[in-house]
């Protein structure tokens, strides 16, 4: 990271700005065709879900090159100034990598989906029709490495 004094050296908290937001930036690399998306997610055990439709381009990317690298930022407040050069951000943010796996097992989707789900909404008990999760699969991402970045705010 080149601005350390903007790194955050607490593995915990970084943890914590995963577990506490809702939107997920996924990046994903094949050949020469770079693609980023945002995406609804849900965090436990050093890994990231996502759900999907059955086909599409993300997913494509994946079965090309599983490795992804994803982005998680909040508390974004723009830091006004009388002068061009002190705007500034604060921020808090996760940016890691990962290798992801397509989860189609129906067990592996009620799981992962209550994960995701709790994520949004404090509760994990969630039911879902069979008509749903036959129009899905799950993207979990194991979580490789991960670093943070603080701007703005005491840690």
């Amino acid at each position: 990271m080149i601005r350390e004094d903007k790194e955050i050296p607490d593995k915990k908290m970084i943890y914590e700005i995963i577990e506490q937001n809702h939107i997920c930036r996924l990046a994903f690399a094949n050949g020469d065709e770079p693609y980023i998306v945002p995406v609804n997610y849900g965090y436990k055990d050093e890994k990231i879900y996502v759900h999907s439709a059955l086909s599409g381009r993300k997913l494509e990317m994946i079965k090309a090159n599983s490795r992804i690298c994803f982005e998680i930022s909040d508390s974004v407040e723009i830091v006004t100034s009388d002068v061009a050069c002190g705007y500034t951000t604060k921020y808090r943010s996760a940016i890691g990598y990962g290798t992801a796996k397509l989860l189609t097992a129906t067990e592996d989707k009620i799981i992962s989906l209550n994960i995701i789900m709790k994520q949004h909404t404090g509760k994990s008990d969630w039911d879902f029709s069979s008509a749903s999760l036959s129009k899905m699969l799950i993207i979990e991402i194991t979580i490789d490495s991960v670093t943070g970045k603080n701007s703005g705010y005491k840690i």
